[in-house]
């Protein structure tokens, strides 16, 4: 078990939240591979940023990270489904999902590229569950586990 963040050299603490998001991304990649689904999607890099090496910011906490990440889909889904693909689509998805985000207390930065993703790939519907809602709430865990490892307080609150 390591010792508390603070006893550990500066080097040492730049180096902790990459392993964090390097164990985030192993596990939602080999636990994927093993059931056959997919549990990764790129702004899932740019969440485990913020997850490990920002664990107090309202950004990382589980409300945000999962929250925004299912609504912004859901965003870009609706709109894939209602408008198709033009350039002011895609501009509108992700307004909207940035609105959502601030209005329910769930903006997560990273989720902002989702309606982009969704709508530039014709994602289908399945693809809010899996890689968004199960990816993020496996970073979620893994973020529990590893900052409780580590010493750090996290989440700050989960609601």
């Amino acid at each position: 078990m390591m010792t508390h963040l603070r006893s550990l050299s500066p080097l040492l603490l730049k180096l902790v939240p990459g392993i964090g998001g390097f164990l985030a991304i192993l596990l939602c990649s080999l636990l994927g591979d093993l059931v056959s689904i997919s549990l990764l999607m790129a702004p899932f890099g740019a969440s485990c940023v913020i997850a490990f090496a920002l664990p107090q910011s309202p950004l990382a906490q589980p409300r945000s990270l999962i929250g925004g990440h299912v609504l912004s889909t859901l965003v870009g889904l609706c709109a894939l489904t209602a408008f198709g693909v033009h350039a002011w689509s895609l501009a509108l998805a992700v307004g909207a999902a940035i609105t959502l985000m601030q209005l329910t207390r769930t903006l997560h930065p990273p989720a902002g590229a989702d309606p982009l993703l969704v709508m530039l790939t014709g994602a289908g519907w399945s693809f809010l569950l899996t890689p968004v809602l199960l990816g993020a709430a496996l970073i979620v865990l893994v973020a529990l586990g590893y900052h409780r490892a580590t010493k750090t307080p996290y989440p700050t609150k989960w609601w």
